[in-house]
């Protein structure tokens, strides 16, 4: 019995090394089949592209290749944003990553259509080709994938329409479409677990179903053919055919005619076919004629009032729940950027040993005494909203995955050179004043800058001013509007007081961001974009449309923007906060400035300040005043800009003691009167 009892134990053992052997002659090798074919289908993605990714064959590409994530040996995360890759996707590469879960390839040059292979990936849950030039229709093999919880494919080409089809998709939380072609209606999503979505600047067109009425209106912007909630109800449809004829009760004979129609009625019904053939014939031409190989985005240049009714929204304190536009979402290789210290005489950005001089590719660099908390692959991981869309680029507000909320301007038509950047914009880091909205970080390679703020939560004095009048919106009081004035006016002559050619260049209502509710700080009110208007080449420094209002008549180019120029565009907009009028309104043919001119008296005050406080009406006009001679033609008769912070800040002595002299603080406005502080007293 003990002998026996002696044998038993060994046999288990036995048998359990003969599977560990087993598993490291069967098991294993499979497992190495599969990373070595990821290897070919990522090798075969590069070499298609002709760029340089840093993939070496001879190392790990789970430990070392960028954008590159592994997990049990296979591929499962692939993050390539704004990587230059240029050119269609080729087939039989990304299909054939079978573990790949996320996919990021945002903000390339990607063309051709979405590859239909995304669909034999069962394992996906997040794509995202946002900022490409993806063409074609959205591929019908993507709504197999059953775990996609994030689709962004907004800023392509896409066209044809939305698929009903995405209804299968029962786990999407993300889906953005804006920025294509996209036609037709929009089918009845309903999707439980859809909480971002957004399909603005596309060319649908019929009433928004029950299940996406629930999304913000920035959900739906730029398309005048969409109705319905949350956008302008849906007009009853009018029949179209021939009118329907009545029995007559007073024929001649006193039946009823139930054959033929009158001759009017024939009349009538020839004259309207010959208008209708006219109309789609007039159609017709004007699509013909239309150069096909033109492409240009239906966001570019025609769509100023959406970002207005997205600042106004934020100015109202309505938050969105839907984000407006393009999740930045991806990732890069470790980053670290160099904290560049902004005591004066102003330093240059520490240069690194990677790649010569300036900062290495994929890299934030902070300014002054910025805090570090984030780095480039939280920006790009960042879901987005745009804000607007300006002389330089395009503004988001990015929300980051801790929490915090910047907001990052994505530049255009930047021709400067990266040493010649990175210089001047090291002079914009390194001024300090609370009165201007602080630049934290830049980020700069050949096909993207990006510069990132501090976000201001109230958005700009545009919305604030003009959004929504008219519909509950409650009145701007001349305590707010001298608030504003004073602190523009001190952050604009800190910027003047920098050098003799220090100069704004783009002085705008859109650039007067507020930051918060409490306006009895005088920093609550910051100026926005200083110095880029030197820093931006090509046609970017032409001002836009509504920024061309507040030019001054000799200024043709902003980077020409002196300290007079600048004087000319605030005058402009002390007019535009004391009249309510946008500066680009025009009475008989004629400007803000000159219709002013022509009738200056206090009837041109805005309404809302003239039904709120009369007792005001003297320090309004003295405002006005100093404004019409700030608009004056001849840049050496405009007065500086520390002379205007010295009237303003006198205008602001008069209503404290016109309020002493009354016995009271608070004017008849409900508002307390301003101190030379900016601050309420």
């Amino acid at each position: 019995m003990a002998s026996g009892h002696c044998q038993v134990g060994p046999v288990p053992i036995r048998a359990l090394l003969l599977l560990l052997l087993a598993f490291s002659l069967f098991i294993v090798p499979i497992l190495m089949q599969d990373l070595n074919s990821d290897i070919s289908a990522l090798l075969a993605f590069k070499a298609s592209f002709g760029v340089n990714l840093r993939w070496d064959p001879n190392k790990d590409p789970c430990t070392s290749w960028k954008g590159v994530t592994c997990e049990s040996n296979r591929v499962t995360e692939l993050r390539l944003p704004g990587s230059s890759l240029r050119g269609d996707i080729p087939q039989s590469t990304l299909g054939n990553l079978t573990a790949l879960r996320v996919l990021s390839l945002r903000l390339n040059g990607l063309t051709g259509p979405v590859p239909s292979e995304l669909g034999d990936i069962t394992t996906l849950s997040v794509v995202n080709l946002y900022g490409n030039q993806l063409s074609g229709q959205i591929p019908s093999t993507i709504f197999s994938l059953s775990g996609l919880t994030q689709l962004n494919l907004g800023n392509n080409r896409l066209s044809g329409s939305i698929a009903p089809e995405f209804a299968k998709l029962t786990k999407l939380e993300m889906l953005y479409l804006e920025l294509n072609m996209l036609e037709g209606e929009l089918p009845d999503l309903n999707l439980t677990t859809l909480n971002l979505f957004n399909v603005s600047f596309n060319k649908l067109s019929g009433p928004i179903s029950p299940s996406l009425s629930r999304f913000n209106a920035t959900s739906f912007l730029g398309m005048s053919d969409l109705c319905g909630k949350p956008l302008l109800p849906c007009a009853g449809l009018t029949p179209v055919g021939p009118p329907i004829i009545s029995p007559s009760a007073n024929s001649p004979d006193g039946a009823v005619k139930k054959h033929g129609l009158s001759g009017g009625a024939i009349a009538g019904i020839v004259m309207g076919s010959c208008v209708a053939l006219l109309v789609v014939a007039s159609l017709l031409i004007l699509l013909l004629r239309r150069p096909q190989d033109s492409y240009k985005h239906p966001y570019q240049g025609n769509s100023p009032s959406a970002a207005v009714a997205l600042r106004a929204q934020e100015a109202m304190g309505s938050p969105s729940p839907t984000p407006r536009g393009a999740p930045i979402s991806s990732r890069a290789a470790p980053l670290g950027a160099p904290v560049v210290a902004a005591p004066r005489p102003v330093r240059a950005p520490q240069r690194h040993e990677e790649s010569g001089n300036g900062p290495p590719k994929k890299r934030l660099v902070f300014f002054g005494r910025s805090k570090k908390t984030y780095d480039l692959e939280d920006l790009l991981r960042a879901s987005a909203e745009v804000l607007g869309k300006g002389a330089f680029g395009t503004t988001y507000k990015a929300m980051l995955e801790m929490g915090q909320v910047v907001v990052v301007k994505r530049l255009r038509e930047v021709n400067t050179p990266e040493r010649e950047f990175r210089d001047k914009i090291t002079i914009v880091g390194a001024m300090e004043h609370p009165n201007l909205v602080p630049l934290r970080a830049y980020y700069f390679n050949r096909d993207e800058k990006l510069l990132v703020y501090d976000y201001m939560p109230m958005g700009s004095l545009s919305a604030l001013l003009h959004g929504n009048r008219g519909s509950g919106r409650p009145p701007l009081k001349w305590g707010t509007r001298s608030s504003i004035a004073l602190a523009a006016a001190h952050g604009l002559e800190y910027i003047h007081s920098r050098s003799a050619q220090s100069a704004h260049g783009n002085i705008k209502s859109s650039n007067i961001l507020l930051s918060g509710t409490n306006n009895s700080s005088p920093e609550w009110a910051r100026i926005a974009d200083h110095g880029l208007a030197h820093i931006i080449g090509g046609p970017a420094a032409v001002p836009t449309r509504g920024g061309a209002f507040y030019k001054a008549p000799e200024l043709t180019d902003l980077r020409r923007a002196s300290q007079k120029s600048d004087v000319y565009s605030y005058g402009v907009l002390l007019l535009e906060l004391l009249t309510g009028r946008a500066p680009g309104y025009a009475d008989g043919g004629v400007d803000l400035p000159r219709w002013i001119q022509q009738d200056f008296s206090d009837q041109l005050l805005d309404v809302e300040l003239l039904r709120e406080n009369q007792i005001a009406v003297q320090e309004m006009m003295r405002m006005m005043q100093l404004a019409m001679e700030c608009v004056g033609l001849d840049p050496d008769r405009r007065p500086t800009m520390e002379s205007v912070v010295r009237q303003i800040e006198d205008i602001c002595d008069l209503a404290k003691s016109r309020s002493d002299s009354m016995g009271s603080s608070v004017d008849d406005s409900g508002e307390q009167p301003l101190n030379r502080s900016g601050k309420f007293v």
